[in-house]
């Protein structure tokens, strides 16, 4: 199988990266990046492109399952058009183009509280997504949505860290259906993500972060 990363630079694709190429279901890993990466291995190809001008690479875009973990925040892109260009546009602009290629999967990085409906810009945003998403017609698509992420940021965030920590204490406290604000290891995201696309599965899938845990802890 060949796979298509977006986002590889971030906290959950970079693990998703090295999972991929250490798994021998997939002979090759191609990349979308803005500057080419230091990472080498014979399995990787890049492909560093403008992502405004996305048209331009799509007969680029062909692989087996595509695997989508763009995002930013309201503080790295206070524009609100920039911010929908990351968060919207472009997931929904490369999950076409690869589908139009004969890519079978698309797995997206949701997160808890997307609703179009939301009154909140980011759970909106998020929401909208994932509702025009499931408009192309793959033959499956994950949607994950997980709670707080628990991982290496290439970009420190002080508020996250503290709240990471704090999560540390109160994680133990969330029982039953409140499993699912537990914070979650961006490892155990990435490895899920790896092992439903690998999984012959028709349809639309929604893995709350409960759920995602479960299934990695089983893995």
């Amino acid at each position: 199988m060949k796979a298509i990363l977006v986002g590889a630079s971030g906290a959950i694709g970079r693990c998703l990266l090295q999972d991929l190429l250490n798994d021998s279901n997939y002979k090759e890993v191609l990349i979308l990046v803005r500057r080419k990466s230091d990472i080498e291995h014979p399995k990787l190809k890049q492909l560093v492109i403008d992502f405004n001008r996305l048209s331009d690479y799509s007969a680029d875009l062909k692989g087996d399952a595509v695997f989508c973990c763009l995002g930013t925040t309201k503080s790295q892109t206070p524009d609100q058009k920039e911010y929908l260009k990351i968060d919207y546009q472009y997931p929904l602009d490369i999950a076409w183009m690869a589908y139009t290629n004969g890519a079978q999967s698309y797995h997206l990085v949701s997160a808890m509280g997307a609703d179009k409906n939301s009154s909140f810009f980011y759970n909106r945003t998020k929401g909208e997504v994932e509702s025009e998403l499931k408009t192309v017609p793959f033959k499956s698509i994950h949607i994950y949505r997980p709670s707080l992420l628990d991982g290496k940021r290439t970009q420190k965030r002080f508020g996250e860290s503290v709240l990471n920590s704090l999560m540390q204490l109160i994680n133990p406290l969330l029982m039953g259906s409140w499993k699912k604000y537990r914070s979650i290891k961006v490892e155990s995201v990435a490895k899920v993500m790896l092992a439903q696309s690998l999984n012959d599965q028709k349809g639309i899938f929604i893995h709350p972060s409960d759920q995602i845990q479960m299934l990695s802890d089983v893995l």
